[in-house]
Order: structure tokens, then C-alpha cells, then sequence
């Protein structure tokens, strides 16, 4: 059987008026969703699943906390056959996960699936590094291509060959052939996301979400050691001089045209 690895990552999105906890939003004003970056990966994982003449299983993989699984879920009803979920007390002690950790972490799931293919998101909408597939690549030796934006998937797995449309500066896109085993990045809008179907959503329920802590991928606390940390969490102050008009329309049209005379404009 072939497999195809997809990570996913849930993220917060901010309420527009929220309050500050410490050196983080308050949990109050916190709203979780699967990355969108990860949704287009999920989308392709499953493509190359249905395109392949062979068996294919997709698994995802994710660093999260148990709340994490309503998110994964989702990923599970569009296609993909199980998931596994990273967390223990260590990682979330951990005060903040860069990238090295995050890839020791997938790099230790990698070495349990063995799969033919690792799709990840090009960033998260969180964090934004937008380094952590390339970096997971080199961790585990297998070829890459990053900010993939189209991918031929009739064939890969059995061919043994992806050929990707890349993404790169200055609007210049690069059409290649990636070795398999290997990591691609998937950018936006390769594809359409599928919508979870009721169908989908009930099979999901009873989809395989296997909780792995440190311990459990042969790693110790030292894993989720970082360099980075946060220093201070703050509301930036708006340096704009911007005026509202309170009122109705009429009372704010009033209001505006008085404040363009005091500024001198429309005068003769």
C-alpha cells in the first residue's frame, strides 16, 4: 500500500475587539479552524489517492492538544483515513515551538509512516515561517519543492515522479520533476477544497485519531526546546488622525463638507 502524509495545523483566528492574557489573547476571544493553507494540502493528498490505480492510504499529522480533534476531524471528513495527533505535557510547557522543534516532531512521525509523499501547507496563517516543509525535507533527506501552485496528480505514486508547477519571485513559475519519496509545499489555490459531506462527516466520527506523546515517537523533552519566546504581547497604538462622524447620513455629510472648508478645500 502507498501513503501519502499530509500535516495540518489548526490556528486561531482573533476576534476584531479582543482583550489581552499575559503574553496571549484571551482564549475568550479565540475562534480555531484548520489552517487554509493545509485545506489545499489535504485537497491534493486526496486527489492523488482517487488518481492512483493503486491502493492509497492518507494520513494526516498534527501538534495539537486534544481540542485540536473537532479541527483534524474535518480533514478526516474530506478524505483523508486517519490521523495521528502530537501532545504530552512537555509540548505544552513548551513556550513557544519553532521550527526545529515542530520538524523533530514530524520527522519522528515520518519515521513511523514511511510514507511516499509528505504534503504540508506553504505557511501557517498563525506563525506565518513558512519553512517548516522545506526544513522537515532536509531533516529527513527527501527531495522538495516549495510553494507547489499546480500538480500533475495522474500517476505520481506509480511513476514514482511529481511534476509540479512552482511558484516563483517576480511572477515566474518554474515547471520540474521531483523524485519521489518527497515533501511538496501546496499553495493556494492548486486546487478547490472540497466541502465535508454529511456522509463524510458521519464516517469521520469513527476515523482513527491516534494521540502520540514524546515517549511515544522515541523522544524525550529536549525535543520541543526552542530558541524563540515571546517578550511582550501588546495592542499596537494607531498612529492615524483619522476623524469619524457620528450621526446619520445627512448629520455626517454635514460634518464632513464643515470639516473640508476648515481644510480649504473646494475654496476659491
Amino acid at each position: 500500500m502507498m501513503k501519502v502524509l499530509v500535516t495540518v495545523k489548526e490556528v486561531a483566528e482573533v476576534e476584531d475587539d479582543f482583550e489581552i492574557d499575559g503574553l496571549d489573547v484571551d482564549p475568550r476571544y479565540l475562534e480555531y479552524d484548520l489552517n487554509e493553507w493545509d485545506e489545499y494540502a489535504v485537497e491534493t493528498a486526496v486527489q492523488l489517492a482517487e488518481a492512483s490505480d493503486e491502493d492509497v492510504e492518507v494520513v494526516s499529522a498534527t501538534i495539537g492538544p486534544e481540542r485540536s480533534e473537532e479541527t483534524i476531524r474535518m480533514a478526516l471528513a474530506k478524505g483523508v483515513d486517519r490521523a495521528v495527533r502530537v501532545w504530552d505535557d512537555d509540548v505544552e510547557a513548551a513556550e513557544f515551538l519553532d521550527v526545529d522543534s515542530k520538524v523533530r516532531l514530524l520527522e519522528a512521525v515520518v519515521e513511523e509512516e514511511d510514507p511516499d509523499i509528505v504534503l504540508t501547507g506553504v505557511q501557517a496563517h498563525d506563525t506565518g515561517f513558512g519553512a517548516t516543509g522545506v526544513a522537515l525535507a532536509d531533516a529527513i533527506d527527501f527531495e522538495w519543492g516549495a510553494v507547489v501552485n499546480d500538480l500533475d496528480t495522474e500517476g505520481v505514486l506509480e511513476d514514482g515522479v511529481a511534476r509540479v508547477h512552482r511558484e516563483l519571485e517576480g511572477g515566474v513559475e518554474e515547471l520540474t520533476e521531483i523524485d519521489l519519496p518527497a515533501v511538496l509545499t501546496i499553495q493556494t489555490g492548486i486546487n478547490e477544497p472540497r466541502y465535508a459531506s454529511l456522509r463524510g462527516i458521519r464516517q469521520a466520527q469513527s476515523k482513527e485519531i491516534a494521540p502520540k506523546t514524546l515517549s511515544d515517537l522515541g523522544l524525550d523533552h529536549t525535543a520541543v526546546e526552542s530558541e524563540l519566546f515571546l517578550t511582550d504581547m501588546y495592542e499596537p497604538e494607531t498612529e492615524s488622525d483619522a476623524t469619524y462622524f457620528e450621526g446619520d447620513a445627512g448629520e455626517q455629510a454635514t460634518q464632513l463638507a464643515t470639516a473640508l472648508r476648515e481644510k480649504g478645500v473646494g475654496a476659491e
